[in-house]
């Protein structure tokens, strides 16, 4: 699907080319992996940048390949992004959603809902959430219901999202849906917080 190539298409590399010894979409590509396989931290790379699996899996020789980026790098790329390209990331994601679908479908049930990620420490926009007894984030996620398929993912602070925050993610969530799908019939469906009269309206 080349996911990797096309979330590094959206972000500005402000290197200098002649220096660059790690493309953005590898960089990202060996970090999407290793979170995959449960390694969270940007440092585990400093271990796997030398696995042969990992290599290959980013298009590298395992064993006579250069090694993938350290850790000083990855962290390095994780800081990049602004707020605008955190919103371009976000919606490479949907085109790749709507992307997956040969034709428009007819009609598409989209759940919504945010899902506890606990941290340890004090990160930004971590706060404490009572309902979980956690310091948290609660990012939203939505999903396709008929192929469970991700549609969206957005990091927010560990609280409880207002109506006019919901309002606004399902509005861009939405826009960018319809340029690819003008006329699907899309279903939202969440719980409690995902119905307040400002998202109803």
């Amino acid at each position: 699907m080349g996911i990797a190539e096309r979330l590094a298409a959206a972000l500005p590399d402000r290197r200098d080319s002649t220096r660059v010894t790690h493309p953005l979409s590898r960089i990202l590509q060996a970090r999407i992996l290793a979170i995959a396989c449960g390694y969270a931290d940007a440092n585990d790379l400093d271990a796997l940048r030398a696995d042969p699996a990992f290599k290959l899996a980013c298009g590298l020789l395992p064993d006579s390949g250069a090694d993938l980026a350290s850790q000083p790098t990855v962290s390095r790329l994780e800081n990049l992004p602004g707020l605008r390209d955190l919103i371009r990331l976000g919606r490479v994601m949907v085109d790749l959603y709507c992307d997956s679908y040969a034709a428009p479908p007819e009609a598409v049930v989209l759940d919504i809902d945010d899902t506890v990620d606990v941290v340890h420490g004090h990160q930004q926009l971590s706060l404490f959430n009572a309902s979980f007894d956690e310091r948290c984030f609660l990012p939203i996620h939505v999903y396709d219901t008929a192929t469970g398929r991700p549609v969206a993912m957005i990091l927010r602070p560990g609280k409880t999202p207002s109506g006019r925050e919901v309002r606004g993610h399902v509005r861009r969530l939405i826009r960018a849906i319809r340029r690819y799908w003008p006329a699907t019939r899309i279903t939202l469906r969440g719980d409690g917080h995902y119905g307040r009269p400002e998202v109803m309206a």
